[in-house]
Formats: structure tokens, sequence, C-alpha cells
């Protein structure tokens, strides 16, 4: 397990969860499980991220009045947070009031990461956040978006979007996945593993991947990919091909492709550069110097492409991984 930054940190990272007027519960809960739990189970003297929930008033009525919440702090406890999370709310033609666009704004303006989870898109829009910028909301409200923030770059076919300082999400559960990349970027892919194991969710989703994928009745017995992941999960150094991995299911590449694009809303190679990539991740995480064994330990083959697929993938090279993520904390990965 990566445990260099989280020695080299000397408070939690401080999230603060804005609850307005009829925010939905689900996206709150969200942000509480991925960054408020202790979790015990990473061996490591503190916790990595404390969070604050806080509203614009006392009382607050969650969506469809399932409940009201009461007992948690203002809107100042936005000032101490170094990041803020907007959960969604469907009523999302009603703008938004100007104490809660003014706390985001001010901590946007501070430098804290903002994200959005769900249709908190709109607030973030209506912030201002996201003019001439990429971001990523529900499909369902997707046309009703763009009507009312047109300068804003919206994709609306994809699980989160990552513009630095402000990440946004699309549905609810890709809240969930958008958490696991941050902890991802935070602290690594060992770590973010272990917090993906007690989620019971999938450890990482590419935010490209489609939001919503077809599940039709299976027309052979067991046409699950789960039994093919698994396997190819354990071969990821082996020279494994597409063609490989529709062999061991027997059926053809472009049955497989369909198989991908149906149930994980990607295709069979870019899942398989994504899980090799994330190997390599976890080997340099855990000390692994030498940068031509990642490569054959991951699958990626050469340095030179394990180097561009990091890149691509966390935006750093592997020297600067190991630095940030890693045991030893070295300066450089040697071919």
């Amino acid at each position: 397990m990566s445990q260099g930054s989280s020695q080299r940190q000397h408070r939690p990272h401080r999230v603060a969860v804005i609850v307005d007027e009829g925010t939905n519960p689900f996206e709150v809960g969200v942000a509480t499980e991925l960054f408020g739990l202790p979790r015990p189970e990473l061996g490591l003297p503190g916790p990595l991220y404390e969070v604050t929930l806080c509203a614009p008033a006392p009382d607050i009525r969650m969506n469809h009045g399932f409940f009201t919440l009461t007992g948690v702090r203002g809107l100042d406890a936005v000032a101490e947070a170094d990041t803020l999370v907007v959960p969604g709310r469907p009523d999302n033609v009603v703008p938004r009031g100007p104490d809660v666009l003014d706390a985001i704004r001010r901590a946007h303006a501070r430098g804290a990461r903002v994200m959005s989870f769900c249709t908190g898109t709109f607030a973030l829009a209506e912030a201002g956040l996201l003019d001439g910028r990429r971001a990523a909301t529900h499909w369902r409200w997707a046309d009703s978006f763009r009507r009312l923030h047109p300068k804003v770059l919206l994709e609306p076919d994809v699980l989160y979007v990552d513009e630095g300082d402000v990440l946004t999400a699309a549905g609810s559960a890709a809240a969930l996945d958008l958490g696991l990349y941050v902890w991802r970027l935070d602290h690594g892919a060992e770590i973010a593993n272990h917090v993906s194991r007690r989620l019971v969710f999938a450890s990482h989703r590419d935010g490209g991947q489609r939001q919503f994928v077809e599940r039709p009745v299976p027309q052979v017995r067991d046409a699950s990919l789960g039994p093919l992941l698994a396997w190819a999960q354990e071969r990821l150094g082996d020279p494994l091909t597409v063609a490989d991995l529709a062999a061991r299911a027997r059926v053809s590449p472009a049955t497989l492709h369909r198989r991908f694009r149906a149930q994980l809303g990607t295709t069979p190679l870019a899942w398989l550069t994504g899980e090799r990539v994330a190997l390599a991740c976890r080997l340099i995480e855990r000390g692994e110097e030498r940068l031509d064994v990642v490569a054959a330990r991951s699958g990626l083959g050469t340095a030179a492409n394990l180097r561009a697929r990091l890149r691509r993938a966390t935006g750093l090279s592997p020297s600067a991984y190991r630095r940030r993520f890693g045991t030893g904390g070295g300066e450089a990965l040697v071919s």
C-alpha cells in the first residue's frame, strides 16, 4: 500500500458538502461514505479526509420531503474546505439561493477544488465556474442544461469530467466513480482500490465511459463478462490481445466488442489497457524502481509505452508518480 503521501500530510483534507433545499440524499450519502468514514483497514496513523455538512438554513428539507436535515454547520464551513462538494437536486430550473452561489464562488476563487455530483453541475454553472469549460451532468437533464447554460461545453454521455480545479459527475452512481477517481488522484491506485473494495464497487471506471449501457437479456447461457474479466486480471503481464479474450470467451472479437459495450460501456482494448495502467501504478507505489520491469509485469510492454499511458491516465511521469505515491520516496525510476 502507498503511504508516502499520507505520511507527508499534516492534517486531513477538509471536505465540505453543501446541502441545499431539495438536495438528493443519495449524493450526500456518497460524499460522507467516500470521505467521511474512518478507514482503519488502511493502517494509517490518522484519517485522510474529514467531512463537514453545511447548509444555508438551520433546517433543510431534502428531496421529496423524505426527511429534514438539522444540526449541521452554516455555509461559513465552506471557507475552511480544501474540497467543496455540491450534490444534485431535481428542481434544476429553480435558481440556487445567492448565498449558496456566493459560497461556491468564494471557495473556487481561493483555490479550493470544487466537485458536483449529478445535477449539482447546474449550481456550478449558475455560479459561473463552467463557462467555456467541459462538464458532465445526468443525461436526463442534458437538454435543459444546454438551454440554461449554453456557454458550458456539456459532454452528455460520459461519467465524469476533470477540469483540474472543477470536477463534475453525471448520474448518482457516477458520483462514486468520481469520488474514487479523486482518491486515486490524492493517494494513488493502491489506497483507492482498498476504498473501492470496502464499497464493493468497481475500482476504476474511466470518466469517458458512457453514462448508461444496454443490458439485454443474454442470448446464451452465462453471457456475463465477470469470469472473463477475472481471468484476464490474473494474466495482465501476458501478451493478451482482444483476440485472446474472445477465444477465452468462445465468441468472435465482434461479439466480444458488443458485450463489452453493452455491459461495461467501453471496448475490450480500452478495458485491458486501463487494467494494465492500474497494475503499473500499484507496482510503482509498492516500490518497484525498474521501469522496464513495471512495463513487462503490467503488460504494457515497453518503458516508452508505460510513460505515455501513465501520463495520459494520471498526468504524471512514472518518476513523478513514484515521488507522489510511492513507498520509497526515490527521485527516479530507471530503465
